[in-house]
């Protein structure tokens, strides 16, 4: 196994460039979310002002916080981002306990529930039973899983691809929806619904389950280990990534409410089809090209996933805080071969396992701790290393810093009132990471 390192201290190659670190970051974000998303958020709002306001809040929550953690990726250009900005920041014990639930449960649950999507998607063209929905995922699954083992060159073109395909598409169906579309613009109005009673509780509500359709914003951090000339492409990548997400995501919503009515959103889980549907260009081929963008763009995400994800791990091993094995680099291809089957392998077992969409839920406000304390970690590490090289600076700080950690502690608290049981088991799984770290700390695991 070479343990040649860069200036850095990584061991990955770098190879990937400023259009390759923006198309994998694109990829992780822009996912099955916008088609399913708004749907959930149309029935928690329910007026078309709200609705706008809460994606337009959205956007602007991921773009602060990319350009906040961006800091921490150009100084720290290692793989598996966010454990290397929180060991630097609080030490192993934090560090561990994110790489923990990240292998245990986000991970797994994230990548699986996104090649769930793909094979749903796909039953559109093809009926399957639950029995067969499960294989194809599985296949999904070990499909991006061998892409990103022959290397994150290989696995970014494929990503890159499918980042082209669907953002073109969804922006050809927003063209479409603008300029010949059954459109009425009564579905504006009222801008407010009169007595809807909705209140800061159910926007911040509505706004972390746009979180999940922006889930992907801080994952160039993640990947500031395989990136070239990390302090010019780390920042600029996420923040094209976030912004040309964050834009399209706006018009698509713009352009679902402009054929559709908020109250028949509420009810369309594939709102995207539905909207095809009321575009006569596309005449009855609206909901096979719509359904066939989901399964392009859903399978681009389980790419992208596979070859982020595992570099956590990597790094976990190679700080000796977890087996040294799923260290180990493939010698042909230079990836981290046994983290990258350890997740995919663990993402098999959980689409097996049943139904665990509501898990792969909770788990995304179990990524919202970290987020935060990454956020706070910019803060002290400008005060405990004040000699640290910092090539780019955290736009905005220290304001805009700190008020995306307003935001992100006022998500989780809110989450907290609503669903005190379900909220509460996730940060429990969150804090059993410290306690079995201490464990292996005890017993001495090196191997």
């Amino acid at each position: 196994m070479s343990d040649l390192r860069d200036e850095w201290g990584e061991r990955l190659p770098r190879r990937l460039g400023l259009l390759g670190l923006t198309a994998v970051v694109i990829s992780l974000t822009f996912g099955s979310g916008i088609f399913r998303v708004p749907a959930s958020v149309a029935a928690t709002l329910e007026s078309p002002a709200l609705i706008l306001a809460a994606w337009v809040a959205g956007a602007a929550v991921a773009i602060v916080g990319a350009l906040t953690l961006a800091e921490l990726g150009a100084a720290l250009p290692r793989s598996g981002g966010y454990f290397v900005a929180l060991e630097e920041a609080y030490g192993p014990a934090p560090a561990f306990a994110y790489g923990w639930a990240e292998l245990t449960v986000i991970a797994p649950a994230g990548q699986g529930a996104i090649a769930f999507v793909v094979a749903q998607y796909l039953a559109y063209f093809v009926p399957m039973s639950p029995g067969t929905t499960r294989i194809v995922a599985a296949a999904v699954v070990l499909l991006s899983t061998l892409l990103a083992y022959t290397g994150v060159r290989t696995a970014a073109l494929v990503t890159g691809a499918s980042t082209i395909t669907k953002y073109v598409g969804l922006t050809l169906l927003i063209v479409l929806a603008a300029l010949v579309g059954r459109g009425d613009p009564n579905h504006f109005t009222p801008l407010f619904t009169p007595g809807s009673g909705v209140g800061v509780s159910a926007f911040l509500a509505a706004l972390l389950t746009i979180m999940f359709a922006f889930d992907g914003w801080g994952d160039g951090l993640r990947l500031a280990g395989d990136v070239r000339d990390p302090a010019r492409n780390v920042p600029l990548g996420m923040f094209a990534a976030v912004g040309l997400v964050g834009v399209i995501y706006v018009a698509a919503n713009l352009a679902y409410m402009w054929l559709l009515p908020v109250s028949e959103i509420a009810s369309s889980p594939f709102v995207a089809a539905s909207v095809a549907e009321r575009i006569p260009l596309l005449g009855s081929y609206g909901g096979r090209l719509m359904a066939g963008l989901v399964v392009v763009s859903a399978f681009g995400t389980v790419v992208a996933c596979a070859i982020a994800y595992p570099r956590t791990q990597f790094v976990m091993a190679d700080r000796g805080l977890f087996f040294r094995s799923v260290g180990r680099l493939s010698p042909r291809f230079q990836s981290p071969s046994v983290a990258t089957w350890t997740i995919g392998v663990i993402s098999i077992l959980f689409i097996f396992a049943g139904d665990f969409q509501r898990l792969a839920d909770r788990m995304i406000l179990g990524l919202w701790p970290f987020y935060v304390l990454c956020a706070v970690g910019v803060f002290i590490l400008r005060r405990r290393r004040p000699d640290l090289k910092r090539p780019y600076r955290a736009w905005g700080y220290p304001v805009l810093t700190a008020a995306f950690i307003a935001v992100g502690l006022a998500l989780m608290l809110n989450a907290l009132w609503h669903d005190p049981m379900n909220s509460g088991i996730t940060f429990a799984l969150l804090a059993a990471g410290l306690p079995i770290y201490w464990a292996w700390k005890k017993l001495g695991r090196q191997t």
